[in-house]
């Protein structure tokens, strides 16, 4: 309860002017050496072994060391509970991060700001959505944070493509104003994950399906530890229901409003979500289901006819469809099932499996 009495304009404002140092100075690295960026995604079960590591740059193995070890003071009940959760309720977590999460995001103007510049957010967004659902299959695959596994390397290249986005609209982006902060600054990354952790179990409970205050504070730890390898700084973190009800509600406060960067994000968003879906009725849904999730503040910023009724089509597709995919089989949703049906429904789509890449920049 503590962290109530720091949680002000003034405190979120001094996170908005902060980034990730030492992924940003690794960027600087991989662009001087594109070869270490090929390195990394040559690297496609673990981190490598200290000695693959001391082929490259002291700061470089600072960086990676990171993910060779495991945290001797991790909860792990928690981290148990919050993987069970997911193995159990896998699907409708993804699929609240497609309808709810994402969505959500978009309604906050400055940090939407980052996300319509990225050609690849906006002209590829299948891709990015597949993406970012293997970036949670991974987080939240059995063992992780336990052991080091081929999970942390997915954060790792996670965080470098954050420290990339940095970089480039720093670098690049001639219009960006100051009053946005820093690109994917800390409270920024704050908010992604109360995103992708409260809202999913509040959409959880818009459904009648709130898994307890138990299981809540675990997903809650289990973000912090995520949060943690992705460069958040998290003495920030909330670490019950209460802190983070009243720090979502607070960035809320501070960031929700309509923009032409959340409008243009959102119309893109639903227009690949249209093109996915096979009934007319499902479609025809999309719109009121979306808003009914986001809440009436939410749908004003992003031009969504709000209705505090869930839309008749909401539950089938919530069983039916995951995320960026539909469910290919009757089969339990377990993690393994929901991963392996992910991943066979990915190649169907687009003709390959998802895969993280960091930027690999060869100047001429």
């Amino acid at each position: 309860m503590e962290k109530l009495s720091y949680y002000t304009n003034s405190y979120l404002d001094g996170l908005r002017k902060k980034g990730d140092p030492i992924a940003d100075q690794v960027v600087l690295e991989l662009l001087a050496n594109p070869s270490w960026a090929e390195a990394i995604n040559s690297w496609n079960a673990i981190v490598p072994s200290s000695s693959e590591l001391a082929k490259f740059s002291p700061l470089f193995q600072k960086f990676f060391e990171i993910y060779t070890q495991v945290s001797p003071s991790l909860d792990q009940k928690k981290i148990i509970r919050a993987q069970n959760f997911f193995d159990k309720q896998g699907n409708d977590y993804l699929s609240l991060l497609g309808l709810y999460s994402l969505p959500y995001c978009y309604a906050f103007a400055d940090g939407a700001q980052v996300l319509v510049r990225s050609k690849r957010i906006m002209d590829e967004v299948g891709q990015r959505l597949l993406e970012t659902a293997l970036f949670l299959l991974d987080s939240f695959k059995p063992g992780t944070f336990l052991q080091v596994n081929e999970s942390l390397l997915t954060l790792a290249k996670v965080r470098l493509i954050h420290a990339f986005s940095r970089y480039f609209v720093q670098t690049y982006a001639k219009d960006w104003q100051k009053e946005w902060g820093m690109p994917i600054n800390q409270e920024d990354l704050i908010g992604t994950n109360l995103a992708f952790s409260v809202l999913v179990i509040r959409g959880l409970d818009k459904l009648g399906k709130f898994p307890g205050t138990e299981t809540y504070e675990a997903i809650l730890y289990y973000w912090k530890v995520i949060g943690e390898y992705l460069g958040l700084e998290v003495e920030h973190w909330p670490e019950t229901a209460k802190e983070a009800f009243e720090l979502e509600r607070l960035i809320r406060k501070r960031h929700l409003r309509q923009s032409e960067a959340g409008l243009r994000l959102i119309n893109s968003l639903i227009a690949y979500y249209e093109k996915s879906f096979q009934e007319p009725a499902m479609t025809a849904s999309l719109r009121r289901m979306i808003a009914f999730f986001v809440g009436k503040e939410a749908s004003d910023a992003l031009q969504l006819p709000y209705s505090d009724q869930i839309p008749p089509f909401a539950y089938r597709v919530l069983l039916d469809w995951s995320f960026a995919m539909q469910r290919g089989s009757s089969a339990p949703i377990t993690y393994a099932n929901t991963r392996r049906e992910f991943m066979s429904q990915s190649l169907v789509r687009m003709g390959a499996y998802p895969s993280l890449q960091v930027p690999v920049i060869k100047r001429s």
